[in-house]
């Protein structure tokens, strides 16, 4: 007769990249309850035996795991309501973990023009005390920046029609190599750059100076549910969002679709849960992660706006059964959409060199499929709220 004992759990079995088992850590999360949070939340919960300390003001995206949480993740999450600008239970937090990812921030481009000093302070100063007790507490500490810190790409610089545009030296942008170029002052849509490349620049020096273990994250447009808000139903009626958030509020509400000085500039994307993927690689694998910086993105779905918008307005039509309009877009100037102080970068495609030699981690989904999963859910989500706010904003006019 014999008896045989509960294989173990995924999480209980979990290795690092080279075959060591991964200990469980507890993670504070300053900004869990945003889009990122809340799905890397979800995946930490699902796979791993890691315990999150979730600090947001708001936690309406992951209420289903925090409010109350589920009996099955009884003490391995827990929501912790502060501003991280005047919160003296901060530090004990950090205190308490054994890592800390900092994902809090004002990242909306709107905001960098009729916000700046808002964008500035969220991104600059209210991140200080983050990296203070990290490395006076010897914690380790996952920085998000951005792909922004880059700014223009040299190739800019050139003529329009100048063969050298098309040469990867002059747009592929290198963590440990690309310059960081911006406009003149007088553009505050660099506010956001420039103060998220300055933290990068004392979280790098307190590696240096103070041993701070970090790794630093430059995410390349992560797309995907529950991303951003939509305006008038989960967010300002005046409020504007990032892009595939503005255009999907724009075919929600059968209005054309938005392009900024023509759609020119070019983008790419990736979907949230393979850059969610590359994160966990980074939590548990810390030999490999800790003094680097590493873009996540997907050069593959390389796109300019124009294209996007044509993308998703094909794919909305599936999505929902709707005709496209007979205009589905306009252009508008930067001017018009944002406000003076408005610039723009023309290009972002990510080097994936040294994400791919440390992590071994590659994006896997197509942009069309991202844009599927993510439309579908914004139009189950929101297209009956849409309605009704649209009926009340009609009938009190």
């Amino acid at each position: 007769m014999s008896s045989s004992s509960p294989s173990p759990s995924p999480a209980a079995s979990r290795v690092d990249l080279d075959g060591n088992p991964v200990a469980p850590l507890t993670i504070c999360m300053i900004g869990a309850g945003g889009f990122i949070g809340s799905h890397l939340c979800e995946k930490l919960m699902a796979e791993t035996s890691h315990v999150v300390l979730a600090v947001d003001v708001y936690c309406d995206k992951i209420r289903h795991l925090v409010d109350p949480a589920p009996p099955h993740l009884a003490g391995r999450i827990s929501f912790h309501r502060l501003n991280i600008k005047n919160d003296s239970r901060l530090e004990g937090l950090i205190k308490m973990a054994d890592l800390t990812i900092n994902l809090a921030a004002i990242c909306t481009p709107a905001d960098y023009n009729t916000r700046p000093l808002d964008t500035i302070y969220s991104n600059f100063i209210d991140a200080l005390p983050v990296v203070k007790y990290c490395s006076e507490n010897n914690k380790r500490l996952i920085h998000f920046s951005t792909c922004e810190v880059y700014g223009k790409t040299i190739g800019s610089f050139l003529p329009k029609d100048h063969p050298l545009r098309k040469e990867p030296e002059f747009y592929v942008l290198k963590e440990d190599e690309s310059p960081c170029i911006f406009g003149p002052i007088v553009k505050q849509r660099w506010s956001y750059a420039c103060a998220k490349q300055l933290i990068e620049r004392l979280v790098f020096a307190e590696g240096a100076e103070n041993g701070l273990e970090f790794t630093i994250v430059r995410p390349f447009n992560w797309i995907g549910p529950r991303m951003d808000f939509i305006p008038g139903v989960d967010g300002p009626s005046e409020g504007v969002p990032r892009v595939l958030a503005c255009f999907s509020n724009n075919l929600l509400r059968r209005e054309p679709l938005k392009l900024v000085d023509g759609g020119e500039s070019q983008r790419t994307f990736v979907y949230i849960k393979d850059a969610i993927e590359a994160v966990l690689l980074m939590i548990e694998n810390p030999a490999r992660a800790n003094g680097h910086i590493f873009n996540v993105g997907n050069p593959n779905n390389e796109v300019t706006v124009r294209e996007l918008a044509e993308m998703m307005t094909e794919v909305y039509a599936n999505v929902s059964g709707e005709p496209p309009l007979d205009e589905p877009m306009i252009d508008v100037s930067s001017n018009q959409f944002y406000g003076e102080g408005y610039d723009d970068s023309d290009k972002r495609i990510p080097d994936m060199t040294i994400i791919n030699r440390q992590l071994g981690w590659n994006p896997k989904t197509p942009l069309k499929d991202l844009l599927e999963t993510t439309l579908t859910y914004q139009h189950k989500t929101y297209k009956e709220a849409v309605k009704r706010q649209m009926s009340q904003a009609s009938a009190s006019s």
